[in-house]
């Protein structure tokens, strides 16, 4: 999928733990920054550090947005494609947990 020209920084991915099992990789979002499209080759589990709301950028041009709430996860299959933008006003962190047994 071609990515649209944007003017948006990039979130920041600090891989913690990338073992056998699992790749733990915490994200950090400045206001307006992005992930960047990526397709998820794996089940994950997310864990936000902060509150904050997310754009979601999805294939053929739809979006959705998800509210995040500190310390209340959620999980998605493998196969999911996006760009994830912060689309609050102030900083955005989770904690995402990709499961290396579940691989799509």
């Amino acid at each position: 999928m071609k990515e649209p020209l944007r003017c948006r920084a990039p979130a920041t991915a600090t891989v913690e733990i990338d073992d056998a099992h699992v790749r733990v990789t915490r994200w950090d979002f400045e206001a307006g920054a992005e992930t960047g499209w990526h397709r998820h080759g794996m089940a994950y589990v997310v864990v936000p550090v902060t509150d904050g709301t997310l754009l979601l950028e999805l294939p053929g041009g739809e979006t959705a947005t998800a509210t995040l709430k500190a310390g209340v996860p959620y999980a998605r299959m493998a196969g999911v494609e996006h760009n994830v933008v912060n689309a609050g006003s102030a900083p955005l962190s989770f904690v995402e947990t990709e499961l290396k047994h579940l691989i799509g």
